[in-house]
């Protein structure tokens, strides 16, 4: 019997959730952009490269800072079509523009929209519709891919239908913009280390996020680390944030940032070699429980290293030859 690869036989009657790069990295300026595509392009698809139209553009030059990503994502610059958009707020006008000049140049390469500043379900919906209005208007002849800032009250509140929303790939924390919402009520500190992670109040969103978001397969990021003098600083949240909250992916805003946090989002060398020698036993009893190391493992156990196999894989880990061979190629 020829063997079954583990996504056809572990999620039976299951959506299988996309495994994403464990790094998002945010470049505003056009030098910067180009500056990440080239590292990525060195290092590999274990980050991707969002391209900031809210924060990035220009006051009033908007439009011309949409074309600019957009020819960027049609440029062979984009070699593995994981670049994004974070486009404006949807309470806004400028977003639909942005949106447009964008996938009309490349929405068939685009990876995602990144959609900040949420309230509620019926924004990202409002975007969406405008979304795939346009693909079919340009001839993309697929669904682009969300992503969804949680950044407000209100977005917290609806936290659960909007990782329930099918289009929705990844839920990332903004923490910045969250603090600012309690009007001063939530101190400066707890917009960096180690406040983040002993204010209850930031604690709460964090575990509210990464549960909806892991209840539904989707993606929990967290959110940026502002000491862009110490880049292992980034690091060292995205690993406290890993142990304590089981976040899969952290933002990045400086490239420095990027190899720590990939490092530390990264599964041990240790779980990883275990996770291939447990997926390519089970293989070869055509996924019926086996005994491994005096210990029962069965598609209970054989989902949760799946799971860890995939996100090693992502962050470019290095792989047993026999689970690379039989797994990822």
């Amino acid at each position: 019997m020829a063997p079954v690869h583990p996504s056809a036989i572990l999620f039976e009657g299951e959506e299988i959730p996309p495994v994403l790069p464990v790094c998002d990295h945010y470049a505003g300026q056009e030098a910067l952009i180009r500056k990440s595509l080239s590292l990525q392009g060195r290092m590999g698809p274990v980050f991707d490269v969002t391209a900031d139209c809210e924060d990035g553009a220009e006051v009033g030059r908007e439009l011309e800072h949409a074309r600019m990503i957009g020819d960027l994502l049609a440029s062979t610059e984009n070699r593995f079509e994981r670049m994004g958009a974070r486009i404006h707020d949807p309470g806004g006008r400028i977003w639909h523009a942005e949106l447009e000049l964008i996938i009309r140049a490349a929405g068939a390469r685009l990876a995602y929209v990144t959609i900040p500043k949420v309230e509620r379900l019926e924004h990202v919906e409002k975007v969406l519709a405008a979304i795939d209005d346009m693909a079919s208007q340009f001839g993309v002849r697929r669904q682009i891919p969300v992503h969804v800032l949680i950044e407000t009250h209100g977005a917290l509140r609806e936290v659960q239908a909007l990782a329930a929303h099918p289009r929705i790939q990844c839920l990332s924390f903004g923490l910045m913009d969250y603090v600012s919402a309690f009007r001063g009520a939530v101190p400066a500190s707890a917009m960096t280390s180690p406040g983040q992670f002993e204010h209850p109040l930031i604690r709460r969103a964090k575990a509210e996020i990464s549960v909806a978001a892991h209840g539904r397969g989707k993606t929990p990021s967290h959110n940026v680390s502002v000491d862009i003098a110490d880049p292992d600083a980034a690091g060292r949240d995205a690993a406290r944030a890993a142990a304590e909250y089981g976040y899969t992916r952290m933002w990045s805003i400086h490239p420095g940032q990027i190899a720590p946090i990939v490092a530390a989002l990264s599964p041990p060398a240790g779980e990883v070699a275990l996770a291939a020698e447990v997926l390519v036993a089970a293989q070869a009893a055509q996924w019926g429980p086996i005994r491994h190391a005096g210990r029962l493992q069965d598609r209970g156990s054989y989902r949760h290293w799946w799971s860890l196999l995939q996100r090693a894989h992502a962050a470019g880990a290095a792989l047993p030859d026999d689970a690379r061979r039989a797994f990822f190629e």
